[in-house]
């Protein structure tokens, strides 16, 4: 590839990044005027910002899969290359369209020298194998639909189903693979925790044990991945909420689910803003990528 190729598209990968960066500051500006903040105390407040940081630091899972799924395609590539060209252009998912962080993830890969057509390969992996680790934590929401169904065997359902998904994606497409479905199987699994744990702090009267944590986090899972499947949603926007509300109707009173959404995309969208800090100020001498890919 050219100079002036990689220079464009390194332009056009920053751009979004930018694009995306507006975005996320109308968000937070949208929802930060839907909370009613005088019910929320000081201590909540500084609980809500460590998951915060949770979430961001949850990022880095994500970060992992994509590299594996480098490592399975032979693209040499160091962590901190992958961690840096995937935090930098994450943010452009809340872009009308659903697509423009992979479009920026594309074209920061190929301007730092990746090869086009591996990169695309490796997305349409990633959306792949998080679809089906989203649909997996679907066992968790049948308690919500069938009153009768055991939580503890929804909950040892989705370890064997994950556990007999791995197994196969290791033996038969790899273990680069395995390893990404199973870091994306964790982010899931703090991201559903981070909601569990808000609804929490908003309702302190609501019951807390372990089915509760299974069911509202399964709920949290599935409305995601119904929002990563919607075209055109950004970042899943009204998808979610919607299928939450379904979910946990009768379990969580409407008021405070709904305050819990809102502050939960405070979360997510600070979360990611972080992860993109973080990637942004990883030095470039330590984000190596070596052509030996096939």
């Amino acid at each position: 590839m050219s100079s002036i190729s990689q220079r464009v598209l390194n332009w056009v990968g920053s751009g979004i990044a930018i694009i995306g960066i507006v975005f996320v500051a109308f968000r937070l500006h949208n929802y930060w005027g839907g909370i009613d903040l005088s019910q929320i105390a000081a201590e909540a407040w500084a609980f809500i910002l460590g998951l915060a940081v949770l979430y961001g630091a949850a990022n880095l899972l994500l970060a992992l899969a994509w590299w594996h799924l480098l490592i399975h395609f032979d693209v040499q590539a160091t962590r901190l290359w992958a961690i840096k060209i995937y935090g930098v252009s994450q943010l452009a998912k809340y872009v009308p369209g659903n697509v423009f962080h992979l479009a920026g993830r594309q074209a920061m890969g190929m301007a730092a020298g990746g090869p086009g057509k591996i990169l695309a390969k490796t997305s349409l992996w990633e959306l792949g194998l998080i679809a089906v680790a989203g649909l997996f934590y679907g066992w968790l929401v049948l308690p919500l639909i069938f009153p009768d169904f055991p939580s503890l065997i929804s909950f040892f359902l989705l370890c064997g189903t994950v556990w007999g998904g791995a197994y196969l994606l290791s033996r038969i497409i790899g273990s680069p693979v395995a390893a990404s479905f199973l870091w994306q199987i964790f982010f899931l699994a703090v991201s559903g925790g981070i909601f569990a744990a808000l609804l929490r702090v908003i309702r302190d009267s609501l019951d807390y044990h372990i089915q509760t944590w299974l069911l509202i986090g399964g709920a949290y899972i599935v409305a995601w991945l119904a929002g990563l499947v919607t075209p055109g949603a950004p970042a899943g926007v009204g998808v979610r909420e919607l299928i939450l509300l379904l979910l946990l109707n009768g379990l969580v009173a409407d008021g405070d689910l709904l305050r819990a959404v809102l502050l939960g995309r405070l979360i997510t969208i600070a979360g990611d803003f972080l992860f993109f800090v973080a990637a942004f100020l990883i030095p470039a001498k330590f984000c190596v990528l070596e052509k030996k890919y096939g």
